[in-house]
């Protein structure tokens, strides 16, 4: 059984960094393309970052773009999001998930097959 697990998340001023983990099981994701996206308090989730299984290309929404970085380790099966200058609007739990029959990454919500419970991200101003 697929499982993800987010970890990492917690409460930071702004402006600091926090790196985020997302580690599957149930089998080797190093064929799939993996995401991730955030959801605030009454707002629909958004997509974040995503990658391709290889870890060769990336793929950011504009708001993160040069302060958040993606990436992966297949001998870990764990895919990570690194935050740095966050901002109070990066507030929100923050969801992995993957797409189980591609390698290539999408910034579409209904294009991923699993996801995790989510982990939450403070940011004080």
């Amino acid at each position: 059984q697929v499982q993800l697990v987010e970890s990492g998340g917690g409460l930071v001023q702004a402006g600091g960094s926090l790196r985020l983990s997302c580690a599957a099981s149930g089998r080797s994701f190093a064929y799939n393309a993996m995401g991730w996206f955030r959801q605030a308090p009454g707002k629909d989730r958004e997509f974040v970052a995503a990658i391709t299984g290889s870890g060769g290309t990336t793929y950011y929404e504009d708001y993160v773009k040069g302060r958040f970085t993606i990436s992966r380790d297949n001998a870990k099966n764990t895919v990570y999001l690194q935050m740095n200058s966050l901002k109070p609007e990066d507030t929100a739990v923050y969801y992995c998930a993957v797409r189980m029959r591609t390698t290539i990454g999408s910034t579409k919500m209904a294009d991923y097959d699993e996801w995790g419970q989510g982990t939450q991200v403070t940011v004080s101003s």
